[in-house]
C-alpha cells in the first residue's frame, strides 16, 4: 500500500471489514465508576448488550476522547515502517478528538520530516464515519495517492448521508448535541423524531412521526429520494441494541432498492452513550445530506 490509513473507533466498522479494507483503529474511551473502558480492542468481539443494559439503567457513563499517546503510537508505527498517514477523524462538531490528532500530527512531522500525514474531518458519526473510511479504501486499492485519495474525500464529503431515528432525545440533549428546544419534540406521546447530519457536520431534526415502525421507513423511503444509483451502493446500518429493527431496516433497503450490499453493526459505547438505546441510522452516498 502507498499509504496507511487510520481512523477513530467511533467509525464502528465490523471486524471483518478492518482487515478487509487494511484500516488502523485508534480508541476512544468511555468510563464507567471509576474505571475507564476502551470502546475497541483489535479482533475482540465486544459484548454490547451488557453496556447498553447498563445504559438502560441509568448508569451514569462518561466519554473519553481520543487521547494524544494512543494517536502518537498508531502513526509512529505506521512512519517507522516507511509509511504515510491518511487520518480521518471523527467529526470535529461533536467531538474534541480532531483537534487532539490534529495537535499530535504537527509534532509527529516536526520529528519526521520525511513522512506525509494528512488529517481530514469527516464530520461523520458512527458507521457514517465508517463508510467514508472504505470509500478512503476503495480509492487507494484503485491505486490514488495519498494526495489524491485526500482530495476524492473533500469532493464527496457532503455526499455522506447519515438518517437516524432515536428512541428518547434525552440522551443527545444530555450530552449537549441537541439543544432543549429540539428535545421538547421526543417528549409527545408517539411522536418519533427523524434526524440528519448536516453540512456542518451537527446532528439536526428534519421531520418527526408517529410510532416507531413509521419512523424506521421514513428514513427509507428518504433514502430512495436522495440515494445516488442505490443499486452499486454498500449502504450500513448500525444500531443501538435494536437488532430487529436494524434487520428490518435492511431487508426493506434490499427488497425496495436492490443495493449491493447492507452490513449491519452496532453503535459503539462512546457514540451510544450520546444517541442512547433504540437509536437507528442509514448510512449512503446520496445527492446531498
Amino acid at each position: 500500500m502507498s499509504f496507511s490509513i487510520i481512523t477513530d473507533s467511533s467509525a464502528n466498522l465490523t471486524n471483518k471489514q478492518i482487515s478487509k479494507k487494511d484500516v488502523k483503529i485508534v480508541s476512544l474511551s468511555y468510563i464507567v465508576g471509576e474505571k475507564e473502558y476502551l470502546s475497541y480492542i483489535p479482533k475482540k468481539e465486544t459484548d454490547y448488550k451488557s453496556f447498553y443494559d447498563l445504559l438502560r439503567a441509568k448508569e451514569h457513563i462518561k466519554t473519553s476522547l481520543v487521547s494524544y499517546e494512543r494517536v502518537e503510537e498508531a502513526v509512529k508505527d505506521e512512519f517507522e515502517k516507511g509509511k504515510d498517514v491518511l487520518y480521518i477523524s471523527f467529526a470535529s462538531s461533536l467531538s474534541g478528538s480532531y483537534n487532539i490528532v490534529d495537535r499530535c500530527l504537527s509534532d509527529l512531522k516536526e520529528q519526521y520530516p520525511e513522512r506525509q500525514a494528512v488529517l481530514v474531518d469527516s464530520l461523520c458519526a458512527s458507521m457514517g464515519q465508517g463508510l467514508y473510511v472504505c470509500l478512503a479504501s476503495d480509492k487507494r486499492a484503485k491505486g490514488a495517492s495519498l494526495s489524491e485519495t485526500a482530495k476524492y474525500l473533500e469532493d464527496i464529503k457532503m455526499n455522506i448521508v447519515h438518517l437516524f431515528t432515536v428512541d428518547d432525545l434525552f440522551y443527545l440533549k444530555r450530552g449537549g448535541r441537541l439543544s432543549g428546544a429540539t428535545a421538547v419534540v421526543g417528549t409527545i406521546l408517539g411522536i418519533k423524531p427523524l434526524l440528519h447530519m448536516n453540512n456542518e457536520g451537527k446532528l439536526v431534526p428534519y421531520g418527526k412521526t408517529r410510532g416507531r415502525k413509521n419512523a424506521i421507513n421514513e428514513l427509507i423511503k428518504r433514502m430512495g429520494e436522495t440515494g445516488t444509483d442505490l443499486q452499486s451502493q454498500d449502504v450500513f446500518v448500525a444500531h443501538a441494541d435494536c437488532s430487529e429493527d436494524a434487520e428490518y431496516a435492511a431487508e426493506q433497503i434490499r427488497k425496495l432498492y436492490n443495493v449491493k450490499s447492507v452490513t449491519i453493526n452496532y453503535i459503539d459505547q462512546v457514540i451510544g452513550s450520546h444517541s442512547g438505546p433504540g437509536t437507528l441510522a442509514i448510512f449512503f452516498i446520496g445527492t446531498e445530506r
